[in-house]
């Protein structure tokens, strides 16, 4: 079975270095509290800035929930990050999908910033369903983003 990668393209005003700084020091800010898979809302989401590195939320008793590491951080342009959280959300180190967003210069100024999500078949009997609410989740995220970048420059 093959699905199709969830994409969504916004354009921000911010130049791409910029954009993709916001984007990946900023993102606990821009991501809504609540709207995460820890118990508690979280403080800080934190994408560690290498190959590798983490992918995940902090709460403000500082506990810690997973989403999954970054497998390409190649500023200013792309940053690739392994989607770890299953159908259930809840990190599992056996699953991996791709996000990778780019960030590319818009002929009129600012950044196209482009996320896709693929891979998306490894969720397995119950990926049909679950890219269903990613599908819808993806863009309310991208919208903030887009909000809180343009506000930002």
């Amino acid at each position: 079975m093959s699905i199709a990668p969830i994409v969504h393209s916004i354009q921000v005003k911010a130049a791409p270095a910029r954009a993709f700084e916001l984007f990946t020091s900023h993102m606990g800010i821009w991501w809504p509290k609540g709207q995460t898979v820890g118990k508690n809302p979280h403080t800080i989401i934190v994408i560690e800035p290498k190959p590798g590195g983490d992918w995940l939320e902090r709460d403000d008793e500082g506990n810690e929930t997973r989403w999954g590491k970054v497998l390409a951080w190649e500023p200013p342009s792309r940053l690739l990050l392994g989607w770890q959280l299953s159908t259930q959300w809840v990190y599992d180190p056996q699953l991996l999908t791709e996000v990778e967003l780019t960030f590319a210069p818009a002929a009129n100024g600012g950044t196209i910033v482009t996320l896709e999500h693929r891979n998306l078949e490894r969720f397995g009997a119950d990926a049909g369903d679950h890219v269903g609410k990613l599908n819808g989740g993806w863009p309310r995220q991208i919208a903030n983003f887009l909000s809180y970048a343009n506000a930002q420059s």
